[in-house]
């Protein structure tokens, strides 16, 4: 198993959150990971993007060119990167802020209301986990469990009222990620 991820937004959408709590669920169970995140110009409103690389073998190199799965929070996200997702890979699209379809027909898409489910939890900022959630169903990458696991032991005392709300985000995005999974493609 080997899978390279991307995570990207506007800074403060939780793109890099989203990506570092994949890595430590990685770790959590044993695999080989890599975390690298970037910074656009400013830290709120700049563009932010981390990759994540997760494998059952050793990492040659940190550099992910050609993602096996992409998790877009914006627009301008999706314009960059879902081109550069490898075929057969995944886009995971929050739908709430990203009204065009996937002009691709040779990757999975993932077209998650991640804003709309999130103001329904009643946080906006779960958008993120919403997200991570459904990327989890669509590749299973790591166990849910564990990732529940890992926001209990990360989350600092001061922030822990957030874990159930988080928990809640987590479930609702790899439910519809699993539902959309089994659903026929049009034309099939």
């Amino acid at each position: 198993m080997h899978h390279e991820i991307i995570f990207s937004g506007f800074g403060g959408q939780g793109a890099l959150f989203a990506g570092q709590v994949l890595a430590y669920a990685a770790m959590a169970e044993g695999k080989y990971v890599t975390w690298i995140p970037s910074y656009g110009p400013e830290m709120r409103g700049g563009t932010a993007h981390c990759t994540v690389i997760v494998s059952d073998e050793e990492i040659g190199s940190p550099l992910v060119r050609r993602p096996s799965a992409a998790v877009v929070l914006n627009i301008p996200s999706m314009d960059h990167y879902e081109p550069l997702v490898e075929t057969g890979g995944l886009l995971v699209v929050n739908s709430s802020l990203i009204s065009r379809l996937s002009s691709r027909s040779d990757i999975r898409v993932l077209q998650i209301p991640a804003n709309d489910i999130a103001l329904e939890i009643g946080d906006a900022k779960l958008a993120n986990v919403v997200l991570l959630g459904a990327l989890i169903g669509g590749t299973g990458v790591v166990a849910l469990e564990t990732v529940f696991d890992v926001l209990a032991e990360h989350l600092p005392e001061k922030r822990r009222y957030l874990l159930e709300p988080n928990i809640t985000a987590l479930k609702q995005g790899f439910a519809l990620a699993q539902e959309m999974e089994r659903q026929p493609a049009l034309g099939d």
